[in-house]
């Protein structure tokens, strides 16, 4: 299997741009908004980069929606029987579990935003390291936030079908997420 790697947004534009341009003029619903989808810092291709445009896609889109809080973005990047394969206690399992997870998290962070520092495609699954910052000036638990930097590191992995992200594994640092909140001491 060839393998590329493309260390900066420069060559992931040159590399991908056409195919991701031609992916989202077939997609009527989105065709303005993938546009403006955070790309990844560093990106690595496992095969072809013109097969591996729908997964790059459903990846960033699912990054836009972290990103942003809208709704839209998950909606259009997870597949409709989408299963969390790391399923947090109280979180409901589908689509209704990361809609849920933002609109808690935003609650307590609302300036909340997400980069994505390395991507990387092969077959049918996408990993990525991704870095979320913000201040604590919500609501969390019991906890009011003061404007605390919020600085964590996270890991995905996603399997795609279809164009749609079928399965999430993920891992999040929870805890330098709750020393940040100040719900436990570091």
């Amino acid at each position: 299997m060839a393998s590329a790697l493309l260390p900066s947004r420069r060559l992931l534009s040159a590399a991908i741009a056409a195919p991701l341009f031609s992916l989202a003029v077939c997609s009527m619903a989105a065709q303005a908004d993938d546009r403006n989808l955070p790309e990844p810092h560093h990106l690595a291709i496992a095969g072809n980069s013109a097969d591996a445009a729908p997964l790059i896609l459903a990846a960033r889109r699912y990054a836009a929606f972290w990103n942003t809080g809208d709704e839209q973005y998950a909606r259009q990047a997870l597949a409709p029987d989408f299963i969390d394969r790391t399923l947090p206690a109280g979180r409901p399992q589908g689509v209704a579990g990361p809609l849920q997870a933002s609109q808690g998290f935003r609650s307590a962070v609302p300036d909340l935003s997400m980069e994505i520092d390395e991507m990387v495609v092969a077959g049918d699954r996408v990993s990525l390291h991704l870095r979320f910052r913000g201040h604590f000036s919500g609501q969390f638990g019991k906890l009011k936030g003061k404007g605390q930097v919020i600085d964590f590191r996270a890991f995905d992995l996603y399997r795609i079908a279809d164009g749609r992200i079928a399965d999430n594994w993920h891992l999040e640092d929870n805890l330098s997420l709750m020393q940040q909140f100040g719900a436990i001491q570091p």
